[in-house]
Order: structure tokens, then sequence, then C-alpha cells
């Protein structure tokens, strides 16, 4: 089973999925910060995919994705790194990244190595939901990968609907139409956007992202959500912190998690 389904399975609340950018601070820590994780206890880990035009996030992944790239970090280096990572790792691992570099890959051979590697799921989002349904699902659905979709609060009930009933694993719910970058709280329209999807009943989980970083903007998502994802903040302590489990537990008591 993929271990994206199965954790959803095992825990349906107060999930905890946490995105680094591969290669940043440092070109060889993935597979370090992937451990320190998974010790504290982090629910799903994301990986991120530098790109030198990455539209949908803030200023804090920016940073980091080009200070990656210019340390040198690849596709292909990033599957070397996380060749045996299956030996230590057994959460559900995420690659997000924009369409581009994914491409020039190849998406066939993309999706073979993330299965060979133990990849569980992809976020891409600038993917168009068309061209998933013609074009990549049948190849993500060949190698048991699970295409993650993006919503907002612009997205319509019939498309939130569509994209229900064509994906699996978990729908991620974007907390407002802007870029990622922690925030100090939700304010009534997008607790209101919260609920709105909660009482729509999905086939899906929902995870929200984009904003979330504290107490109060964990418990507001977690409270109309399956849980949250964390980028920016983490980052943010990746920066600063004395070492990647100390930055862990910085952003653990940011969230008051456990």
């Amino acid at each position: 089973m993929n271990r994206i389904d199965k954790l959803f399975e095992t825990k349906s609340q107060n999930l905890l999925s946490v995105y680094f950018t591969a290669g940043y601070p440092a070109l060889g820590d993935t597979a370090h910060i992937l451990r320190a994780l998974q010790s504290g206890g982090v629910n799903m880990a994301e990986i991120g995919i530098p790109f030198s035009d990455p539209m949908a996030d803030g200023p804090v992944i920016q940073q980091s994705s080009g200070q990656a790239l210019l340390k040198g970090m690849s596709l292909r280096l990033l599957f070397e790194q996380l060749a045996d990572i299956r030996s230590e790792i057994n959460i559900p691992l995420i690659m997000m990244g924009y369409l581009n570099p994914i491409m020039q890959y190849g998406f066939e051979a993309f999706c073979n190595r993330c299965a060979e590697t133990g990849i569980d799921g992809l976020i891409i989002p600038d993917l168009p939901f068309a061209d998933y349904l013609a074009e990549y699902k049948p190849i993500a659905d060949r190698y048991d990968i699970r295409i993650i979709m993006l919503i907002t609060p612009e997205t319509s009930d019939e498309r939130i609907r569509q994209i229900d009933r064509h994906t699996a694993g978990f729908i991620y719910m974007v907390s407002s139409p802007s870029v990622t970058g922690a925030k100090s709280e939700f304010d009534a329209s997008a607790q209101s956007y919260f609920r709105r999807i909660a009482a729509m009943n999905l086939s899906n989980p929902c995870l929200v992202g984009f904003g979330v970083g504290n107490r109060s903007t964990c418990e507001a998502a977690c409270a109309h959500s399956a849980g949250v994802i964390v980028g920016s903040r983490f980052i943010q302590h990746l920066q600063s912190a004395p070492s990647i489990e100390d930055a862990v537990d910085r952003l653990l008591r940011d969230l008051e998690w456990r």
C-alpha cells in the first residue's frame, strides 16, 4: 500500500507534514533533515526540488531554492542522495517541484526513479488539472505515485469535487490566494474557507498549507482539516539554528505540536 494512504488509514487528525528545499542549507543535508524530521515525530516530509522561477513560493523558499541551485543541487543529484533512504526512513515522502525540471528529466523516467527511491507522492503546482487527467495520471498510477492537487479559496465546488474524484492521497488546501510564507493568524475569510471545505465531506483528507507557522495558525487549520503543511517557518529555522535537530525542535515548539 502507498505510504500516504497507509498514514491516513491510521491517523486522521492533527497530522504534520514539513517541507524543506533539497540542497539547503548545505548541499548534502537532504538525508540528515529527513532523519531529524522522522525522529521529531513528523508524520510526512515534502522534499522541494529547487527551481529558478518558483512562482507559488514566497521569499523564504525562493531564497533557499536559489541557494540550493548555486550549490549544485539537481534532480539527478537528489535521486542519488535518496537512493538508500528507505533503509532508515519510513514516513511518507513527497517531492514538490515545478513542471519544467521534471519534464526535462522525462515524466515517466521521473516517476520510475521516484518508485525506485521510495517516493510516495508528487506536488506539481503548475500542472494544469486537465493535463494531469489526460497525460500524467495514467503514468503516475502505473508507478503507484500519488499526484497531489492544490485548491484555493477561489476554486469552485465543482472543480474541488472533480479533483476529489480523480486523485488519491490527500488534497493540498492552500490557505489563501498568495505565495508561501508564515502568518501570525488566519483571518475570518480563511477560516470560513476551511469550514466550507470541511462541510463538503470530501473522500480525500485535506491538509492546509501556506501560512502555517505557529500555534494559532496550526490550531485553526487542524480544526477543519486532517492537519497542516509547514515550510517557510522550518526553512527560517534551518537558516538560524545551530543544527538541523535544533531547527526541528524549534519548529515543533512554534507549533506546540507533539
